[in-house]
Parts: structure tokens; sequence; C-alpha cells
């Protein structure tokens, strides 16, 4: 027997057998994989013994029928094969596809995962729920009272330094950024100018109180006029009384006692002068020393002028701050008014936040801010309150403000300032400085505040006494001048000027 007649009986033993474990039960895909590549195998075995008996000598000659029948059976077993083969893809998927859906199946009719299923949905539908009740919460009771807006920029005071006088800038003593005290000096100007009015005016106060005195002598001198011309008229009326009698007697002539009537007349005329002349002495040094008289006070006036405008020639800061804003340079001839350098306080800042006008609506004095600024972030939160609200929008006090009633104009939402004060301690513990950008955050839970200020300012919003000084220091020099100049106390007396 050749390996032909072998071949087909191997092949339909593993073939049959395939059929067999396809059919079986309690096989697995693992198993029927490998009947499968036992199969394929046995086949190629069987097309290579099929060259081989090809090959062999004598072949040829029994080639006739059993030639054909070999190949007949050959392609019937090809053909075998194939359908073979398609029908076991067939059934492993259609196995595959038996095995999904019983799987599903169980899926479906598993009570315990259906139940964890809709755990899982309700659990995530009540989170939602949750989140928007939280989210409506939120927005009834705490955004909606709450009016918030990031245009909202850094404002404080800028103190001007001007001269009063005019003069050439001989020293500047301060820069940009720096520190000032009230009362340091900043510019000095020429002080010769000064210091020659402040002589003459020193002179003219002691001119006019050495007058003083002589219109006080005056009045004195007056006074004792009025006591000759007195006793001129008693003599002159003694002589007249002694003579008139004696003209009844002839014993003097008539011309005598015409003589004696007018010389008692001249007198009580020259007496009459006397007195009116006293009383313009003395309505000029009635009722006032020296100290106190009308042309010494002018004069003294003038001397105090006279040395504050030379002690003008030092600009002094009246608050205490940071100069900025320098515009004055050494030999630079400046005019009374002209703006030197600016002090700002910056421990006195306040924040205009422009609100719109819907958010105006619930907004009321005394109200507490909260303001972050972008210069420390989120990191750092202003504490403030609401002090007023503007009298009109930016637009109507600018310089050409909209003429909205003339037709050509396009309506935009306004703002309106709101100013903000802040802590000191705060500002002290993270300073600001003017211009910069934060959000201010209004909390309008309590409305019951005014919208508009009711009643005025009682306190002085700024004070300085640095000026003040110079006042008492200007009447002290001018009292010791006038002094000086007073009989028996000025040089004339001391020897001293």
């Amino acid at each position: 027997m050749n390996a032909n007649d072998d071949a087909p009986r191997g092949r339909y033993k593993y073939k049959y057998r395939y059929k067999y474990l396809q059919q079986g039960e309690g096989t697995s895909h693992e198993e029927h994989a490998e009947d499968a590549d036992a199969l394929r195998d046995a086949r190629r075995e069987e097309r290579d013994s099929q060259r081989r008996g090809n090959d062999e000598p004598g072949y040829a000659g029994a080639k006739g029928v059993a030639g054909r029948e070999g190949r007949g059976d050959g392609a019937r077993d090809s053909g075998e094969d194939r359908d073979e083969d398609a029908s076991s893809n067939s059934k492993t998927k259609n196995e595959s596809k038996d095995d999904d859906g019983k799987k599903n199946q169980d899926d479906k009719d598993d009570p315990k995962k259906r139940r964890r299923k809709r755990w899982i949905f309700g659990g995530i539908a009540l989170v939602f729920v949750i989140a928007g009740l939280i989210w409506l919460l939120l927005y009834l009771f705490v955004f909606s009272k709450r009016e918030k807006t990031d245009d909202a920029y850094v404002g404080g005071d800028q103190v001007a330094i001007a001269p009063k006088i005019a003069g050439t800038v001989v020293e500047v003593l301060v820069d940009d950024t720096e520190r000032v005290r009230a009362g340091q000096v900043l510019v000095r100007l020429d002080p010769a100018d000064a210091a020659a009015t402040l002589i003459q005016a020193e002179g003219a106060l002691a001119q006019a109180v050495r007058q003083a005195q002589q219109l006080s002598h005056s009045a004195d001198q007056a006074d004792a006029a009025i006591a000759a011309r007195q006793a001129d008229v008693a003599r002159a009326s003694d002589d007249y009384t002694r003579k008139r009698p004696l003209l009844a007697e002839h014993a003097i002539a008539p011309e005598e006692v015409s003589a004696a009537l007018q010389q008692l007349n001249a007198a009580k005329a020259a007496l009459e002068q006397t007195q009116r002349q006293a009383k313009a002495a003395h309505a000029l040094v009635d009722e006032v020393d020296v100290q106190h008289n009308p042309g010494v006070l002018q004069a003294r006036a003038q001397y105090v002028t006279a040395w504050i405008n030379n002690g003008r020639g030092a600009l002094i800061a009246p608050i205490d701050g940071y100069a900025a804003q320098r515009d004055v340079q050494v030999g630079q001839q400046v005019q009374p008014g002209q703006r030197l350098l600016v002090i700002v306080p910056l421990d006195r800042l306040w924040v205009d936040a422009n609100f719109k006008e819907a958010q105006l609506r619930n907004i009321r004095i005394g109200q507490p801010v909260e303001l972050e600024s972008d210069l420390y972030g989120s990191d750092v939160t202003f504490h403030g309150r609401v002090s007023g609200l503007a009298a009109g929008t930016g637009g109507a006090f600018s310089l050409l403000p909209p003429q909205n009633a003339s037709g050509n104009w396009i309506k935009i939402v306004q703002r309106l300032p709101v100013r903000i004060v802040l802590d000191p301690k705060e500002l002290a513990a993270h300073p600001l400085r003017l211009g910069l950008s934060t959000t201010a955050t209004v909390d309008t839970h309590e409305r019951g505040g005014a919208v508009l200020a009711d009643e005025p300012r009682r306190a002085a919003l700024m004070t300085t006494d640095v000026y003040r000084e110079e006042l008492d220091r200007a009447g002290a020099e001018a009292d010791a001048v006038i002094q000086r100049n007073l009989l028996g106390i000025g040089p004339a007396a001391t020897g001293k000027r």
C-alpha cells in the first residue's frame, strides 16, 4: 500500500475527529483551535505525499483511471475541506455571538447589576441636583447681595509745592520717590532780594515806633502849652479886672483898658488854639501804647510780611509723604504759583470704583467693601467702606461733556464713581500707589443707609501747622524790633542793636 492510500484515511480521520470535537460538549475555544491546527497539518502532509507519489517510478503507467479518480477525489476532498473550513468558521462566529448574547442576557437578567446601575445613575443625578441647589442658594443669599467691578483705581491727595515769591533756585534737596517730613526744606531760592526787603521793613518799623513816641511827646507838649495859655489868660483877666474900675474914676486912659481887654481876648484865643492842638495830638496817641499805635502796627505788618517772604525762600513740606513729579532744576527762575513738585501722602489713600448705572441701585454709604489689587493679587484683601457717591458721571465733568440733546449720540452704559476709604493699618502693612488697579466688591446686605450725605463735614479734612510757626516767629522778631526802638530801651540808651 502506497502513501496515496494512507493519505485519505488520515485526512478523513482528522476531519471527522474535528467535527466530533465541534459537536461535543464541554470543549473550549482553545481545544477547537488545537484541533483545527491538527487538521491543517494533516492536509499539508496529504499534499506532500501526493507530490511524492507522482514522482515515483511506474506511477505514469498506472496513471489512467486511478489518476483521474485520484484527481477527482482530490478535488472533492479540497472542496469538502473548504466547506468544512467555512462551516467551522461560521460556527465559531456564531458560538462567540451566542456567548456575547448570553452574557448580555445574563447582565439584563441579573437584578444586582440592575440595582447597581440605578444607584450609580441616581447618585450622579443627585450630585447635579445638589450642585444646582447650592448655586441657587449662593445666588440668592450671597451673589445677589454683592456688586462687583474691576473698574476701580487707587486715588489720593497730591499736594503741590509752589513758591509764593519770585526767585532763582539755588538748591534742590529732594528727588522723586524720597520720603519727606512736614517742615522739611525741599527747595531754596536766592535770598538776596528778600533779605534786602526785610532790612527795609525793619527800618520802617523802627521809624514808626520812634514817630509814635514823638507823637506822644507832642501831646505832652500840647498839654504843657495849655497850662501856659491858661496862665496867660488868668494874667490878662486880672489886668483887665484891675484896670476897668480905674476908668470910671478917670485914673487911667481908656486906651489902657482897651488894650488890657484885647490882651485878655488874645490869651483866651491862644488857649483855645492850644487846647485844640492838644486834642489833635492826643487823638494819635490816646488809648493806645506805642506797640499798638496804628502807624506801628502797619509797619509791623510790613515787617512780618518781609520776614515771612525772606523765609519763603526755603520751600518746606506742609505734610508727611513721598516726593513725586519733580520739575525743578538749579538756576531755574520760578514765579509765584508755579508747581515745582508734588507730595503724595500714601497713608491716606482711597479707591474710586466706577460702577455701572444698574449696579448703583443698592449701594449705600457705610456699606463694607472688599478690595483686591493687581499688585498683591488674591493673597492680600483690603477692607474699606463706602464714603460717598459722586455727584455726576465722569463724562458730565469732562472738558467736553456729551451733548445728548443734539441727536447725534449713541446711548452707552454710564459709570458713576463711588468713593471707598481704606483702613490705614492695612495700607501701612501693604502700601499702595496712586492709579493702581483694584477689584472692588461691595456687600449690599444692609440697604438702610443714605445714598447722599445729609450733613456737612465738621472737622478739617487735612491740617498743617508749619506755616503757623513762621507767623509766630515773624511776630516775635517784629516785637523785638519795637522794643529795641522804644525810648530808654533803644540803641541810643543801651549801646546795642
